[in-house]
């Protein structure tokens, strides 16, 4: 019992540093439009940010669930406690390497990757829950696709509508809105990216048979820790990404910052309530090539963009492979 006690301590422990990591790791996501537009000043966009992460992870609770109970079944996970940690460390070594060299890659990719790999080693492919499974992989692929024919849309909206309008003025009231469009995509990103660490922590409580099986929803507890641990790790900010999402992109001027904030907001929302996790990393990054390609394709990088996607790619398959690893070694010792 007190073997089990501590891991689960452990796994509280990491899923709390991984929602930190995870804070800092995609404030940019949210702030770096209105930060490169000048809309928002650095420090305080990145105060709103936190604010709004903070209120939109005690939102919804719905993606908890799915992380919880979709991607393995916890009533057939063996050694479940070694496999949640293996995976968490695996998600957070990602997150840290790609933070470190100013990569926007998906802390949603590198987790759920990280939960399949670890628990394909120990107990082989049949222990995942491929209705669920499929349907997680099925909404991190076209989410971002949806998120670039939004931003496209939204885009050609705000160009018919503000066709004649005096560009200072509009440049002015569009720096306004995007005060009010950088909140509302923090809160969104609390509400879909906080939940993930809800969700490993549910689970470790119910292979540790701490909470009822029956019961998926986070403890009160489980949602202040982690929107607390995200709140905090917003307010350190992530200068390196907001940098690449924020200018390697597009040039980024007030409307089209606006109309990629929009985007990536209500993408976002949908998902959250329809219990879905996605990446909100790569929405975002998905709203700004879609409003850019709307205003003028040529002015895309599309270098960093590649780049970019590349790292999509890989992210899961490498983070299942690392929490693999890091499951047979610690097996051995636990």
């Amino acid at each position: 019992m007190e073997y089990v006690l501590i891991i689960t301590i452990a796994i509280v422990i990491f899923s709390l540093i991984f929602d930190f990591i995870n804070g800092f790791h995609d404030t940019a996501n949210a702030i770096a439009t209105a930060v490169s537009t000048r809309a928002l000043t650095p420090r305080t966009a990145i105060f709103l940010a936190a604010i709004m992460n903070f209120v939109g992870a005690l939102t919804f609770t719905g993606v908890a669930g799915t992380i919880t109970k979709d991607i393995v079944d916890p009533f057939k996970l063996q050694n479940g406690l070694v496999v949640v940690l293996a995976a968490i460390l695996a998600a957070i070594i990602w997150n840290l390497l790609t933070w470190y060299y100013g990569i926007p890659s998906s802390s949603s990719h590198a987790l759920i990757g990280s939960i399949a790999g670890a628990a394909i080693a120990a107990q082989g492919f049949g222990v995942l829950h491929y209705q669920g499974f499929t349907k997680i992989i099925i909404v991190l692929i076209i989410s971002p696709i949806i998120a670039f024919c939004v931003g496209f849309i939204m885009y050609t909206i705000v160009k018919i509508v503000f066709k004649n309008a005096n560009l200072t003025r509009a440049n002015r009231n569009f720096r306004f809105f995007q005060v009010f469009t950088a909140a509302l995509q923090s809160f969104s990103h609390g509400t879909n990216d906080a939940q993930k660490s809800m969700g490993i922590i549910t689970l470790a409580l119910i292979v540790a048979n701490i909470q009822d099986p029956s019961n998926v929803e986070p403890a009160l507890w489980v949602k202040v820790a982690c929107a607390t641990a995200m709140g905090l790790g917003t307010a350190i900010g992530g200068w390196k990404i907001i940098k690449t999402v924020g200018g390697n992109i597009m040039k980024i001027r007030p409307a089209n910052g606006a109309a990629a904030d929009l985007s990536s907001a209500l993408t976002i929302f949908v998902a959250s309530s329809l219990h879905f996790p996605l990446s909100t990393t790569h929405v975002v990054s998905s709203s700004i090539l879609g409003v850019g390609a709307s205003n003028r394709a040529k002015g895309v990088k599309w270098n960093t963009a590649q780049r970019m996607i590349i790292t999509w790619v890989i992210t899961l398959p490498i983070s299942a492979i690392l929490a693999a690893l890091i499951f047979l070694v610690m097996n051995i010792f636990l």
